[in-house]
């Protein structure tokens, strides 16, 4: 345990996760204690505690031995400006290195990883809203839902797409949440997964070749939700800025994607439309 100023940098645990819920809500950040629940099953980091209270948090996720993703680092309020973040990405880094790290940060955050080495590569706008009109499931032959068998087969695409290895993540976000097959020619072409997070439920990721293609995963996925708060985080250069907003998903923020290391070589041809949660990236 490391000490300063009577603050504790400590493992990330379960028993901190209410700690880390207070944080969040203080924050207007929409995570359920189950959100912060399923990151800490999949990844690892540390908080910042003083006193028993969790004043920081900071948390990373491995895929495969050379990428992970950062996120979720928070600062209470009344502990800002004292070098805490600076402590816990140090701590973070220290951690999830050699492998490169990629990483979804808001304006606030961008000088504190950009003195760290992190370079921005991009912009991720996050849409939001209940859907208007009447959203249909697309023929069988282009659009069905997932089964257990199609697994390997999402993996696959994921991996072309991302050039990362996130099995685990897969596995547990399809375990809580609805999967999408978009097939031609007898052939996976890409897919899509909607579950519950945050105020609603959350459609990504989102991995296809064109964005027509995309499109009709999302309109499948929204065909099964309904009248419901619907969150998409797509890139900026997804294509799908103006559907999103025509179908009553508006844009509601932006996050700059930011990388320490070299990006994970994608293959193709599919590649993603959305991603799972601006964490997982």
């Amino acid at each position: 345990m490391d000490r300063d100023n009577d603050v504790a940098l400590l493992p990330f645990a379960r028993s901190h996760l209410e700690g880390a819920l207070k944080l969040s809500q203080e924050m207007s950040w929409p995570y359920r204690l189950e959100d912060w629940d399923v990151a800490l099953q999949l990844g690892q980091g540390f908080v910042l505690q003083r006193a028993g209270v969790v004043i920081g948090t900071a948390a990373w996720w491995p895929y495969g031995e050379t990428h992970a993703s950062a996120g979720m680092i928070i600062i209470a309020k009344a502990a800002q400006g004292r070098g805490y973040g600076a402590r816990l990405m140090d701590a973070l880094l220290a951690s999830a290195r050699p492998r490169s790290i990629a990483l979804n940060s808001t304006a606030e955050g961008q000088a504190l990883y950009q003195r760290r080495g992190f370079v921005p590569i991009g912009v991720i706008h996050q849409h939001q809203g209940i859907p208007r009109g009447r959203h249909e499931l697309r023929p069988s032959e282009l659009v069905r839902p997932m089964a257990a068998s199609d697994f390997e087969v999402i993996m696959r695409l994921d991996r072309d797409a991302t050039g990362l290895e996130r099995r685990q993540m897969l596995e547990k976000l399809l375990h809580s949440g609805d999967g999408y097959i978009l097939q031609r020619d007898g052939m996976a072409r890409g897919y899509a997964i909607s579950r519950l997070f945050g105020r609603g439920y959350v459609i990504g990721p989102v991995v296809a070749e064109t964005a027509t293609d995309a499109q009709a995963l999302i309109e499948a996925a929204l065909a099964r939700l309904g009248s419901v708060l619907v969150r998409i985080d797509t890139s900026a250069t997804s294509q799908l800025g103006d559907w999103l907003e025509g179908v009553g998903l508006e844009q509601v923020g932006d996050a700059t994607t930011m990388i320490l290391g070299t990006p994970a070589p994608s293959s193709g041809p599919a590649r993603v439309f959305a991603i799972p949660n601006q964490s997982f990236g």
